[in-house]
């Protein structure tokens, strides 16, 4: 399996609701860095896994509809907890949907995989796999 990774960070505002997040059930903001890993078992006729420049360029326009916004006022968030690992998933859909309206490249429809992970800090992390 090949695999390239992109990554970019973004800030955002939210409020998780439940108990269990204790404190973060008030607004809060939170910065991430984000990568974005596009995997396939062999290389395409070019001898890459995806256009890195293209790649990066996606994951930048993904992540500008949600820096510097409130997650809790957001339409494709609304009703949902935007934990972590809810963000992890609907950058991956957003970066999925990309692919499949060609803007990753005409090869890039042969991806087996793409894996977002979001670090808070170096001890806080959470990803999401899907399959294109």
């Amino acid at each position: 399996m090949f695999e390239v990774t992109v990554s970019d960070h973004m800030m955002i505002a939210h409020s998780l609701r439940g108990e269990v997040f204790g404190p973060a059930q008030a607004l809060h903001g939170a910065t991430y860095v984000v990568e974005a890993a596009f995997s396939r078992p062999d290389l395409d006729s070019d001898g890459i896994v995806i256009d890195i420049g293209r790649a990066g360029e996606a994951l930048g326009a993904v992540l500008a509809d949600l820096t510097y916004r409130n997650l809790d006022e957001v339409e494709s968030l609304s009703g949902l907890n935007t934990t972590t690992e809810v963000l992890c998933r609907e950058i991956a859909d957003r970066l999925a949907a990309r692919l499949h309206d060609g803007s990753l490249g005409a090869h890039a429809g042969d991806l087996a995989r793409i894996r977002v992970t979001l670090r808070e800090n170096p001890n806080a992390w959470a990803a999401y796999e899907r399959a294109p």
